[in-house]
Order: C-alpha cells, then sequence, then structure tokens
C-alpha cells in the first residue's frame, strides 16, 4: 500500500530521473522537434547568461554553463518523455498527417494573390493618408 501511495505522491519525481522512453516509436518527429525546440531555448538562455557573468572567474563561468545545458537538456528529454505530454505530441503529429498539404503550383498562386491584396491595400491606405494630410495641411491642423 506505501507503495502506491508513494508513486502515487509523486509522479513527476520518478519521471523525471528515469531513462525510460514513452511510447518510442509514436510521434517521434513531433517529439525530436518538440526537443530541439526547448534545446535551442535552453542554450540560447545559458549563452546570454554566459555573456552577462564576465566579472566571474572564467572557469566557474563555464562550469556554470556546462551545468546549465546539461540540465537543461535532460529537462527537455524528460519533457517529451512525459506522457500526458508525449501523448499530446503523438496526437498532433498523427493530426499533421490528416492535413491535406497543397501543390507547390497551389502554394504560388495562393501565396501571390496574398501579396498582391497585401501590397494594394498598402496602396490604398497610403492614398488616403496623402488625402488626409492634405485635407488636414489645408485646414492648418497640420
Amino acid at each position: 500500500m506505501s507503495n502506491e501511495g508513494d508513486v502515487a505522491a509523486s509522479p513527476a519525481r520518478g519521471s523525471m530521473f528515469s531513462t525510460d522512453l514513452y511510447k518510442r516509436n509514436q510521434g517521434r518527429i513531433t517529439r525530436q522537434a518538440t526537443f530541439g525546440a526547448i534545446a535551442l531555448v535552453v542554450i540560447l538562455g545559458v549563452w546570454a547568461l554566459h555573456r552577462q557573468l564576465h566579472s566571474v572567474d572564467e572557469n566557474f563561468r563555464y562550469g556554470i554553463d556546462a551545468a546549465l545545458v546539461v540540465s537543461g537538456l535532460w529537462l527537455a528529454f524528460r519533457v517529451v518523455n512525459m506522457p500526458r505530454f508525449a501523448d499530446f505530441l503523438i496526437s498532433v503529429e498523427a493530426e499533421m498527417k490528416k492535413v491535406s498539404w497543397p501543390t507547390r503550383t497551389d502554394l504560388v498562386h495562393t501565396s501571390s494573390v496574398v501579396m498582391f491584396v497585401i501590397f494594394g491595400l498598402a496602396m490604398i491606405l497610403f492614398v488616403y493618408d496623402l488625402i488626409w494630410q492634405r485635407l488636414l495641411g489645408l485646414l492648418g491642423v497640420l
């Protein structure tokens, strides 16, 4: 009985120090991309901290950097293998496989329409701005 209580009381602690992979082959691409994004944030954060700690001893500074990178990468690895989050990433990848992606020509055509409309609206707003500027200048407001 006490074993069940211990596991229920600290499921996060048990999963953070485990090296098991949850549903190893499911949602692999999404999990790898998520790990890469978290790792990039960790590394950029450590780099920014490294630049701020210029008054600290260099060996100590590199030790802090190494410890933070290793612990951050381990945390990223464990986060993408937590059952709830891993199930979410698995379902995201499953939904992405259901999406009907456009062909290259469809993509080019729709992108050109969007760019044409945006530039057209920008020109209309520019003309409106010139009209209001001229009108308010004649009235002496500007």
